[in-house]
């Protein structure tokens, strides 16, 4: 499953111009930065165990790496974003990935779908919790794909997916994929996090 709702952009420090791009299902997406008193740093993201955070697949990382730069090095029509012209590869991150791997935990283990954890946090919360220090952040999410491709070209099919893959301002990514339980609606939950450092 596949699906998207624009949200408002994020502005962080003093660069307005790169924006975080949040996408959310059924509104259930974060638009604004953590809530005033809220220290993001005091929660820490949940983990997943690296063998659980690839659904299995073999080469994960080099699979993920090898498709996102090949849309990104061609360019992409991404429908109602517009058409974006080549982009310079992004880079694997771990900390990205770690922060992927805890949302797509959270998802698989709590049978839900969304840019929100359970918890409340946002995308930038689990991201700052993770140790990642950035300018501009993005989120996919999907559930139900069984291969890289799969999940890799459902986002470039949908318009502000493909725009979040295709953002030259971004530069690193982490992605992760949790095999979902068997009362879980889902076999997959997908979390792909992209991000451009301070």
């Amino acid at each position: 499953m596949i699906c998207i709702t624009s949200l408002p952009a994020l502005r962080r420090a003093a660069l307005p111009w790169l924006a975080a791009v949040l996408l959310g299902c059924g509104g259930g997406g974060d638009s604004a930065p953590p809530p005033q008193g809220t220290d993001s740093a005091d929660t820490p993201a949940p983990t997943a165990p690296a063998a659980t955070a690839t659904c299995g697949l073999p080469d994960f990382s080099a699979s993920v790496m090898a498709r996102v730069n090949q849309w990104r090095a061609s360019g992409a029509n991404c429908g109602s974003q517009g058409v974006f012209a080549a982009a310079p590869p992004l880079v694997w991150n771990n900390l990205l990935t770690q922060a992927a791997a805890g949302h797509s935990q959270d998802m698989a283990t709590h049978d839900f779908f969304s840019h929100t954890s359970l918890d409340g946090r946002a995308l930038a919360q689990r991201i700052d919790a993770a140790g990642y220090a950035w300018s501009g952040i993005g989120e996919n999410i999907a559930a139900g794909q069984t291969t890289v491709n799969q999940v890799v070209d459902g986002w470039i099919a949908s318009p502000g997916h493909c725009a979040n893959i295709m953002n030259p301002g971004f530069v690193d990514i982490g992605v992760a994929c949790v095999p979902g339980s068997a009362s879980a609606s889902y076999r997959s939950y997908w979390t792909m996090d992209l991000a451009r450092p301070r």
